[in-house]
């Protein structure tokens, strides 16, 4: 697909997903990396906050990447162009699941989600400097009973380990997922039905 009268040749990627880059690259898009300098606090940004709802959390934090880069950006004199940013969380109920402090923590989470299905927020967003356009997915998971030592193999592996949920759908996690309803490429971290409309509305060639 390309966006009729585009403007712009590329994004700036403010994400290091691997996922992320991948998806960017299924849908054509050129895309050049926008990352944290050393000295950034980029974690801090996706800090919950007392009694936030799911889909706040996950468009507030994107809009906080998202200005984020835009400094960023701006600090490093780079040549002007759209910055792509999104953040993904999993939800159940209201309560936010994001990325485990460690094993025991990750463990925990993952006994939470099984035999029940949760919800996967992903918000993306889109800047020209000019105009912001955000889009949310919203995303069903179910999980079946898992036995616990299976999961715990599954956190000796690492897997979940920077992973909202503490898994990833495109991991070994996917065994235990016998249904969704919605995004696939949402759940993985972008949904891209989404994000090609906003890249199309932002005139950005793919």
């Amino acid at each position: 697909m390309a966006a009729l009268g585009f403007r712009h040749d590329f994004v700036y990627l403010a994400s290091q997903s691997a996922r992320r880059r991948a998806l960017l690259d299924q849908l054509g898009v050129r895309h050049e990396p926008l990352l944290p300098a050393p000295d950034e606090d980029a974690e801090s940004l996706e800090a919950t906050r007392p009694g936030e709802l799911p889909a706040a959390y996950v468009e507030r934090v994107t809009r906080a990447k998202l200005a984020a880069a835009r400094e960023r950006l701006l600090g490093r004199g780079l040549r002007a162009a759209p910055i792509l940013c999104a953040d993904t969380t999993v939800a159940l109920g209201r309560r936010i699941l994001g990325k485990p402090l460690d094993a025991v923590d990750a463990l925990a989470t993952l006994e939470l989600l099984c035999g029940r299905s949760h919800r996967v927020l992903t918000a993306v967003a889109i800047s020209d400097g000019r105009r912001t356009r955000l889009a949310v997915n919203v995303s069903s998971v179910h999980f079946v009973a898992v036995p616990r030592a299976e999961l715990r193999r599954y956190v000796d592996s690492g897997e979940p380990f920077g992973k909202a949920g503490a898994y990833a759908i495109q991991s070994g996690a996917a065994r235990w997922i016998d249904r969704i309803a919605g995004s696939h490429s949402g759940i993985m971290g972008l949904p891209l039905f989404e994000t090609a409309r906003l890249l199309g509305q932002a005139g950005v060639r793919f």
